[in-house]
């Protein structure tokens, strides 16, 4: 293979989209059942969720929208390592962002996310 090649799927994420490879997997994609498309939806978002950072922010939006800064002193993480998960959550559409000025006030997309965590961690408190 080569080099050029390597790195355009590494790019991509898989195949070219000329690849047959990729055209089989789309296929089969849409032979999936809903209910495990659905299964498969709910592990992305359990992935997204999965770093205690990100948990520690849906926390804390799901009280009240909060700046950047705000969530750096509350957390007392760097303000680079908020920003980036910041950006995980929004790309995940779990997180919404309204501009004031120069600032940048952050909210949950819905409270759905927030009793998901909120149950995950009350469940990892419960003794055996």
């Amino acid at each position: 293979m080569s080099p050029r090649l390597f790195a355009f799927r590494r790019v991509v994420g898989g195949c070219p989209p000329d690849c047959l490879h990729k055209q089989i997997c789309m296929c089969l994609y849409y032979l999936v059942s809903p209910q495990t498309r659905g299964f498969e939806a709910a592990g992305e978002l359990l992935k997204v969720l999965a770093a205690p950072a990100r948990l520690a922010i849906v926390t804390e939006l799901a009280e009240q929208p909060r700046f950047v800064h705000e969530l750096v002193a509350r957390l007392g993480m760097s303000q680079p390592l908020v920003s980036q998960h910041l950006r995980v959550l929004r790309g995940a559409r779990l997180v919404g962002v309204e501009r004031r000025g120069r600032e940048a006030v952050y909210s949950l997309a819905d409270q759905h996310v927030a009793h998901i965590v909120a149950d995950a961690v009350h469940h990892s408190k419960e003794e055996p």
